[in-house]
């Protein structure tokens, strides 16, 4: 095992009816930015709970953060802040409203010339605007965690930052405020999180026994947990079990002590750059294509994810067999959720034959020509993945 610092100081207020408790978490004299997206808040009832619990404070809404939140509508809440003396961000909505939020709160405090410089890592977050979080969609892990993926749309740059400054004090996640998503939403999300767990579990071993089976219990219960979900809606059991799971996914404990990829990450991050996809789709285009490419690399974690999670033994054939039949069962799965893990069916999107070619510069121009767990996924081995996703 690693050497690890493990720190996590969020605390999260699960199940029906916690929005309340928004009352205690944040003081009265604060004055508050409240953050959503396109507003779906205010038809699900979840918008009318949260003005209620904080009736006594002093409110400033901010809507309209993107599903790829852009670093200029952040940009213009900071502006806000800034004039309106806000005391507290609290982030309503999905992952991506509070990775927008995260921004914020940093961007506020900042002393540099560009903020932009913290996405791109020249400039360590200092400082931040303290900040809550009721989760309405289950996904990202960004209720627990310190990470932070922001847009500029008028450079065409995706990047992610983290720092432990920008974890929310608190997060809210009641799995009743989800239950009026879209499936394709709810789909996305059990996507995304599965390949948070893989990105920091499928790599090679580094004896951490722990760490791999609360990995694996994590994917068998999105597996589980996921089909139950999007089977009926309204399933508050199986909304609860998935919700939580994606918080798991992403909160720091499974990377503790462990060699972590997230190649599959930065490689999609460029897809949806480039052409729109929902991060979750790219992630379930790119993962079984990179799992071909590295499947030397990760043989020893293919074997053991293959048989723990999908009960792949050697009754199924040999080694090389069962590698390549774990492959085959992730693509599976991400199609079991009707996410297609192909270029092909994106028809709609005309993705360039020469897309391989445009990530990997992309990526090359970003400095990132060595990633993976190994560092042996370079530009070249890019464009051999995504060649892979036609």
């Amino acid at each position: 095992m690693q050497n690890f610092i493990f720190y996590n100081p969020v605390c999260v207020h699960f199940g029906k009816g916690q929005i309340a408790a928004l009352t205690s978490e944040i003081p009265t004299q604060f004055k508050v930015l409240m953050t959503y997206g396109g507003g779906s808040i205010k038809k699900n009832g979840v918008y009318d709970q949260v003005m209620e619990a904080l009736k006594s404070h002093t409110i400033v809404e901010f809507p309209g953060i993107e599903p790829n939140p852009t670093y200029e509508t952040c940009m213009k809440a900071v502006e806000i802040i800034r004039k309106e003396g806000i005391d507290y961000i609290l982030s309503v909505g999905g992952g991506s409203v509070l990775d927008g939020s995260k921004f914020m709160a940093a961007a506020a405090k900042h002393q540099g010339e560009d903020p932009w410089d913290i996405v791109l890592g020249k400039e360590p977050v200092q400082e931040a605007v303290p900040l809550g979080c009721v989760l309405t969609l289950p996904a990202t892990g960004s209720e627990m965690n310190g990470n932070s993926v922001i847009s500029r749309s008028s450079t065409g740059q995706k990047r992610a930052f983290g720092s432990s400054r920008v974890m929310p004090q608190f997060s809210i996640l009641d799995p009743e405020t989800t239950f009026s998503l879209p499936k394709r939403q709810v789909a996305n999300g059990v996507a995304d999180a599965y390949t948070h767990v893989l990105e920091q579990y499928l790599t090679y071993d580094v004896n951490t026994p722990l760490q791999d089976r609360w990995s694996e219990g994590v994917l068998l219960t999105l597996i589980e947990e996921g089909r139950k979900t999007l089977d009926d809606m309204q399933d508050y059991e199986a909304r609860a079990n998935f919700m939580w799971a994606a918080t798991m996914a992403l909160n720091g404990i499974l990377a503790a002590g462990v060699v972590q990829d997230w190649a599959t990450h930065m490689i999609g991050h460029e897809l949806t750059a480039l052409y729109g996809i929902d991060h979750a789709r790219t992630l379930a285009i790119v993962m079984p294509s990179l799992m071909e490419v590295a499947k030397d690399n990760k043989r020893k974690k293919l074997l053991q994810y293959g048989s723990r999670v999908f009960g792949i033994t050697e009754k199924d054939g040999d080694e090389d067999q069962r590698v390549l039949s774990a492959i085959e069962k992730t693509r599976q799965f991400y199609e079991s959720l009707e996410i297609p893990t192909r270029f092909s069916a994106y028809k709609d999107l005309d993705i360039k034959p020469d897309t391989p070619q445009i990530v990997a510069k992309r990526l090359s121009d970003q400095g990132l020509t060595a990633l993976g767990e190994k560092g042996d996924i370079t530009p070249e081995k890019v464009e051999e993945i995504l060649a892979l996703c036609a």
